[in-house]
């Protein structure tokens, strides 16, 4: 357990770090760049997101769940890596002409080219990555995001500055790559191999087709409002949608990623020692506790950031983008809702139910786009209520999957989460009378600050009334820091 919360720890620094160089990017560019010149990247890096999710193949997920990895499986692992993302470099590069002119904005052409030299330069980590999270290695992982958004902020701030518009993102991208690459290379597990090996790369293709159809799926799920809006909207008003998701996404960021890279080995070991078929084994045991952390942090955040959406867009974002509020109230009841099956991929696929999570994927997203296209000729709020409908639907469809998979009823999933709803209730107080009773004319930063206080003091007081079991983690946090402080004050 000390292991994992020391897992847990440099994960949450890697995200948190991330995501600030994020925001502090976000808040520069945003002042720098308009909706239309943003919105013309974000269309491409939605693109190219979908080649990312083949890109992989399925080779980390491979790396992670094997029970036993060798130097022939390393060498065949590395082969298919190079050999899909070099086939999809060149593929981005030959579709980069037919995507603009589908979309009608002639400026994806050289955007799209640019990104795709990305998939030359990521095959000579893609092993890298994986096999630190596998080993729990999540310092080094550290090491190498942190290199990338370093680079990424510096570059894209100094080229906007400078007037290339759109392309200081593309550059910034670029160059961020380039920097996560080298530090990768100077923390790479010894074990992993320079050259690549043809024998077995038949297993990794057999495993890869499933892990992939479900990514890409997922993913497609994912990056459907962005391409429907670019394509029967415009280029402006996704952009409006991207940074409303933007900051939808500073949970996923600060939270989510932060954990997942951590409960998917965890799950993926205790299926490994015998717990995870059937009734609830060792890996469904961890998955109701960390549906438990996560509904704690959730609910009390997406309710504070649907009642304190305007000051927050005009501090991060600034005036120019306050048509993405209504947006960001509507869409933070489906995170809220989906924050409680958010980690259930990673309890099927590490629990040998790849099959049935990439179901699950084929008809969320088959859903989530139909109800899009019916939405978009009415506007992007309409757009913003049909991924509200389809992400309670998928809750739905994930919530019948754990009922039928891993013995998960509504009794057992309520008994997990009904701290973390009082909690919310707790919560809830601060933003909800900032929302009623604050004056139009207050400063949004002082709005948002004196809230956000005063509704983290709530919070913090809420979680030890309630004995919830994210307080446990604090206080064995806090008796560690005051180990280690008495130990620096006492004398050798």
């Amino acid at each position: 357990m000390s292991a994992t919360r020391h897992s847990f720890f440099f994960s949450f620094a890697e995200k948190y770090t991330v995501l600030l160089l994020g925001i502090v990017a976000t808040m520069v560019l945003s002042r720098l760049l308009t909706p239309a010149e943003v919105g013309v990247y974000s269309l491409g890096a939605v693109l190219v997101a979908l080649a990312q999710v083949v890109r992989d193949f399925g080779v980390g997920q491979y790396l992670i769940q094997e029970k036993q990895l060798d130097a022939l499986k390393l060498r065949a692992a590395l082969a298919t890596s190079l050999l899909v993302a070099w086939l999809l470099a060149a593929l981005v590069l030959l579709a980069s002409a037919p995507l603009a002119h589908f979309y009608g904005e002639p400026r994806l052409t050289l955007v799209l080219r640019l990104l795709s030299l990305n998939f030359l330069l990521i095959p000579f980590s893609a092993l890298t990555l994986p096999m630190l999270r596998r080993q729990l290695r999540f310092r080094a992982i550290y090491a190498i995001n942190a290199a990338n958004s370093v680079v990424n902020l510096l570059v894209a701030v100094l080229l906007a500055l400078q007037g290339y518009s759109y392309m200081s993102m593309v550059w910034a991208a670029l160059a961020g790559s380039c920097a996560s690459l080298l530090v990768s290379l100077l923390v790479r597990p010894r074990e992993l191999p320079w050259l690549p090996g043809r024998r077995g790369m038949g297993d990794i293709a057999r495993f890869g087709a499933y892990a992939t159809g479900g990514g890409l799926v997922d993913e497609a799920g994912v990056a459907a409002p962005d391409l429907i809006i670019g394509k029967l909207i415009g280029v402006e008003s996704l952009a409006l949608f991207g940074k409303a998701q933007s900051v939808l996404n500073i949970f996923n960021q600060a939270i989510t990623s932060a954990i997942s890279p951590v409960v998917f080995p965890l799950f993926a070991a205790r299926a490994r020692e015998g717990g995870g078929q059937g009734g609830q084994g060792g890996a469904e045991r961890v998955y109701l506790r960390t549906i438990s952390y996560m509904t704690a942090l959730a609910w009390p955040f997406f309710l504070f950031l649907a009642c304190m959406a305007l000051p927050l867009v005009k501090v991060l974002y600034g005036a120019q983008w306050i048509g993405c509020v209504p947006l960001i109230r509507i869409m933070c009841l489906s995170s809220a809702v989906y924050s409680m099956f958010s980690m259930a991929r990673y309890l099927f696929v590490a629990t040998g139910q790849l099959h049935a999570q990439v179901r699950l994927d084929a008809c969320a997203s088959g859903i989530k786009v139909a109800l899009l296209l019916a939405a978009a000729p009415f506007g992007l709020v309409a757009v913003a209520w049909a991924v509200v409908l389809s992400n309670v639907l998928r809750s739905w469809l994930n919530y019948g999957s754990l009922r039928r998979l891993s013995a998960l009823d509504w009794r057992i999933l309520a008994r997990a989460l009904r701290k973390s709803l009082l909690l919310c209730g707790f919560s809830a107080v601060a933003p909800v009378a900032s929302l009623l009773w604050l004056p139009a004319d207050t400063p949004a930063l002082l709005a948002l600050t004196g809230t956000a206080l005063v509704t983290l003091l709530c919070w913090l007081a809420g979680l030890f009334l309630l004995k919830h079991e994210l307080a446990g983690e604090f206080l064995l946090l806090q008796r560690k820091l005051a180990g280690r402080w008495l130990a620096v004050k006492s004398p050798h």
